[in-house]
């Protein structure tokens, strides 16, 4: 059922599970504030024309194709096997990387199976909950499996018989390790992104759209920024700006009384501990390294 709201927009996201929480958190980080319904599967955006729909994460992909939501946030694993399950025509576009809910879809086997390598399954069954993904991924290597599609517990096939090996979301391996089983190969790596889909999108929703991904830009480039404030000789300033990471033209101005500066610059990379102590060598003091709440390029 396509719901047709041209002054509003509305983001699917997961209900609960390992990409909801950060999901709420980066769309409060964009500055969006939500009333929420007393069933909580539906909150109303105050501050900002966006509603969020909270939904299984299988089923967000659907959501976007059959135009109940504008945006969805979900894992790429799941956008990548909706693709192929429909020829890679499915209309969804990645519009957004997020940087969250990192993990990885690997090829495991028994521990004890002495398969050292992928070519060496070709022809055996594997269970997968993406029977999609996992048969492009492994035909791009030339093997060919029977591939058979399980809902869950997909760790659990090869001690029951019903399986060779697997195909399945890895984050730490505790798992796997729990059930005796080895990774083989990483077939895919993935984490949360935030989709729309090709067509069907008013010019209206297209600009509330457009102004929500220059938020979300902003939210992303501060969190991987710091703000370095520091004071140092002037004929250090060239030295001391090849030693901030991702920083190329500081602001710098004279220090009233001394021949010293003030260098102030936004750093795009993280700035570590042995920075701040090859700063201090090259004549630099009293530097301060500072968390960027908003930013707006």
């Amino acid at each position: 059922m396509k719901i047709e709201n041209e002054k509003r927009i509305r983001v699917a996201i997961q209900k609960s599970g390992r990409l909801s929480e950060r999901s709420q958190d980066i769309l409060k980080n964009c500055g969006l504030r939500f009333a929420r319904s007393k069933d909580k599967l539906f909150w109303y955006g105050r501050d900002f024309p966006i509603d969020l729909l909270l939904v299984r994460d299988d089923d967000i992909p659907q959501l976007l194709l059959e135009g109940v939501c504008d945006l969805g946030i979900v894992g790429e694993n799941i956008a990548r096997e909706v693709a192929l399950e429909n020829d890679n025509e499915s209309g969804l576009v990645q519009l957004r990387k997020l940087g969250f809910g990192h993990c990885r879809l690997s090829v495991a086997v028994p521990e004890d199976s002495g398969i050292t390598d992928i070519s060496a399954l070709d022809g055996l069954r594997i269970a997968t909950s993406y029977p999609a993904l996992t048969r492009n991924l492994l035909e791009k290597q030339d093997v060919s499996n029977e591939i058979s599609k399980l809902s869950g517990a997909v760790e659990i096939a090869p001690s029951m018989g019903t399986a060779d090996a697997i195909s399945d979301l890895v984050s730490t391996g505790t798992t796997l390790r729990a059930n005796h089983l080895r990774e083989l190969e990483i077939l895919f790596q993935s984490e949360a992104a935030l989709y729309g889909r090709s067509q069907g999108v008013s010019v209206e929703k297209q600009a509330l759209i457009d102004l929500l991904l220059s938020r979300l830009n902003g939210v992303m480039l501060a969190s991987a920024s710091k703000y370095v404030m520091l004071h140092a000789p002037r004929e250090a300033l060239e030295k001391i700006t090849e030693l901030l990471p991702g920083v190329e033209h500081p602001s710098v101005m004279p220090l009233e009384g001394s021949d010293r500066i003030a260098v102030h610059a936004v750093c795009g990379e993280t700035v570590f501990w042995e920075h701040l102590e090859a700063l201090k060598a090259a004549g630099a003091s009293a530097i301060l390294v500072l968390p960027v709440e908003k930013m707006l390029a």
